[in-house]
């Protein structure tokens, strides 16, 4: 079973405050560790979460049992928080790649396993991973691979995608990491990471449609916020990261980014930011747990009712 470690826990807790008789939404209740921390901290505080992926549902009955009536699970897609009724004291986004996901071979997710590649974090629906690259046109694939992995290598790795179409090469997690290998293969020197890990980033973020999510979820996550709530995000790539900066620089009444030409009359104050720089995990809990390594924490408090 995987030993499931919620990534910056105490950062979380800090900006969320969790108090008795206030209500929280955790987003991506994935492994549970967030939720159950704010259900701990606060002992009349209520959590509605959400997840997509039909294995939380598990794990999320498993916790309302150990805190009755203070959890209510929601299967949904994080891009569809609106249909969860209320509005809430503190709102947490922990975007990504649970460690339940990554530690079941068969999920596909990580090329450490020989597995199925799927890829998909609601098995229930949408195309595997193999399906992708199998049948997406080459525009699709140069975004997955160039843009969604920021891969540098991109050309030579789509070309070989397209080239071992039918071949079978692309339906197990192992023999497309190798084809990807061979395509651009480790530059000499130091051992760093595999040559596939930007692509299958990619890929992955393209048949869940990642990015598409967190940008309907960010608006209407900042709208189920009370006057005062708290808004905490964590992401795990620049990509995500760039997204959660932008909004919530945009509801602070702060430039967007250095191409923003707003004046400052034209900028709406809705929000107080409470991270300037985003909150890096401690040398210790990288150390602890080095999957948290890349995750970065930003946070906003509504202040316009």
């Amino acid at each position: 079973m995987t030993n499931h470690v919620p990534v910056l826990l105490e950062e979380c807790l800090t900006l969320l405050n969790p108090q008795n008789d206030r209500a929280y939404l955790d987003c991506t209740f994935g492994g549970g560790g967030h939720s159950a921390a704010i259900l701990e901290k606060a002992a009349t505080a209520t959590v509605d979460a959400l997840d997509q992926d039909p294995m939380a549902a598990e794990r999320a009955q498993t916790l309302a049992t150990r805190y009755p009536g203070r959890l209510r699970f929601h299967a949904e897609n994080f891009r569809n928080l609106d249909r969860v009724p209320g509005r809430f004291d503190g709102v947490l986004m922990d975007i990504g790649v649970s460690s339940h996901q990554l530690d079941a071979p068969e999920r596909g997710f990580s090329f450490r396993f020989d597995a199925p590649n799927d890829m998909r974090m609601d098995t229930r629906r949408g195309r595997t991973a193999a399906e992708f690259l199998e049948q997406a046109n080459r525009q699709e694939l140069e975004k997955a691979v160039r843009d969604y992995g920021e891969e540098p290598r991109w050309f030579r790795i789509v070309n070989a995608i397209e080239s071992a179409r039918g071949s079978g090469r692309l339906s197990r997690t192992a023999s497309f990491a190798h084809l990807v290998a061979e395509a651009a293969p480790p530059p000499p020197g130091p051992r760093g990471p595999h040559p596939a890990t930007k692509t299958f980033q990619g890929v992955r973020i393209a048949i869940n449609d990642e990015l598409g999510a967190l940008s309907e979820a960010l608006p209407k996550a900042f709208a189920k916020l009370k006057q005062g709530g708290v808004l905490a995000v964590i992401s795990f790539h620049s990509l995500e990261d760039r997204l959660v900066k932008r909004y919530m620089n945009g509801v602070s009444g702060r430039p967007l980014d250095r191409e923003d030409n707003r004046t400052q009359d034209e900028r709406v104050k809705l929000a107080e930011l409470l991270t300037r720089k985003a909150v890096q995990p401690s040398a210790e809990e990288q150390s602890r747990n080095p999957r948290s390594r890349s995750a970065r924490l930003r946070a906003v408090r509504r202040i316009a009712p």
